[in-house]
């Protein structure tokens, strides 16, 4: 398991994480800050000098969950975690990786007033033996205070077990945290556990339409980015058939008629991710009613959406939206297309 102890730089997230070790049996603090410190020997300068943040960089978002995963094998019980995560598709892809490796997240965030977390950087920035008392590293964290706000009033709010530690000691702060825990009153994040692949897969996806051709979306928790109703196909099931039973436990409609095919696409493996064949059907059209009807797992989906064409270009990874784009020409052609990687072979 892992306590996940979220929230503003400076709201005194490692000094809890400190106090909380000795709260919770067999525990042991993992700071991801440790990856990020390794990265320069990692990468080349001009790869690093790229971003803002090291979170922006995948390799620190996959290392991070690598190495969580490799410490518990290591030494077992509690992961106590402190690191800022304010971008939602991190989350997702950081938490959806934890949960393809069995391990559960409690998930905290702490709250205070935003004058008592710039009087806590203030102090930081005037003592000499603060490591992240540096004027730099101040001026960091008082950037990062609107962005704070906006997650804390999205969907960090939602997601994470709130501790208001604006009057609190790190020690008081812990033992919050500790019997929130034990409690149950920080419950594990509600991500499906989906195993990591061990091979190429074989995937299939519906393309539902509403009224005006806009084509239904889905954004799952566990990984970033938005999707197509759709998942993998079981060992001995059908792929069409997959895919119908992959709508019905997604989004609650049950499809009167075996969709029809549209594309077949090969998605390479890009290691350490493994590729496969991915299939896209044509699910016909929705009703008003019948998209009133679409209801979701809380656990695996949080939302969904109609999208035209150009709005999904903004919504999808680029092969997903090369997918889709080939898979509606196909649609309007009433043919079949073979694509690699999102760009078709042979006739088109």
């Amino acid at each position: 398991m892992i306590v996940w102890i979220n929230g503003a730089f400076g709201a005194g997230k490692t000094s809890a994480a400190r106090e909380l070790v000795d709260l919770i049996p067999n525990s042991t603090l993992y700071d991801p800050e440790l990856v990020g410190a390794a990265l320069p020997g990692l990468l080349p300068p001009e790869r690093l000098a790229a971003v803002d943040d090291v979170q922006d960089l995948p390799i620190w978002r996959r290392l991070v969950v690598d190495a969580a995963a490799a410490v518990l094998a290591e030494v077992g019980g509690v992961l106590v975690v402190p690191m800022t995560v304010l971008r939602q598709e991190y989350r997702d892809e950081i938490f959806g990786g934890l949960a393809a490796r069995r391990i559960t997240v409690r998930h905290i965030v702490l709250t205070q007033d935003e004058t008592i977390l710039r009087a806590r950087i203030a102090a930081r920035r005037d003592d000499p033996g603060d490591p992240a008392g540096t004027g730099r590293a101040c001026r960091r964290a008082e950037d990062r205070i609107a962005p704070y706000r906006a997650a804390l009033d999205g969907w960090l709010a939602a997601d994470a077990y709130a501790v208001d530690n604006g009057s609190l000691t790190p020690e008081a702060t812990a033992k919050a945290i500790a019997d929130a825990v034990r409690t149950g009153a920080a419950g594990v994040c509600g991500i499906v556990q989906t195993p990591e692949p061990t091979g190429e897969t074989l995937a299939a996806g519906v393309l539902l339409f509403d009224e005006q051709d806009r084509v239904l979306l889905v954004d799952p928790t566990y990984k970033p980015g938005w999707e197509f109703p759709g998942g993998v196909v079981e060992r001995g099931e059908a792929p069409a058939r997959a895919a119908m039973r992959e709508v019905a436990e997604e989004t609650g409609l049950e499809l009167g008629a075996v969709p029809r095919l549209l594309v077949v696409d090969w998605e390479p493996p890009a290691p350490p991710r493994y590729g496969g064949l991915r299939l896209l059907f044509d699910g016909g059209r929705l009703t008003s009613a019948q998209a009133d009807r679409v209801l979701l797992p809380g656990s695996e989906l949080r939302g969904w959406r109609f999208a035209s064409e150009e709005e999904a270009a903004g919504m999808l990874p680029p092969v997903r939206y090369e997918r889709l784009r080939w898979a509606l020409r196909a649609r309007e052609r009433g043919t079949v297309l073979n694509l690699e990687a999102g760009v078709p072979v042979g006739p088109v």
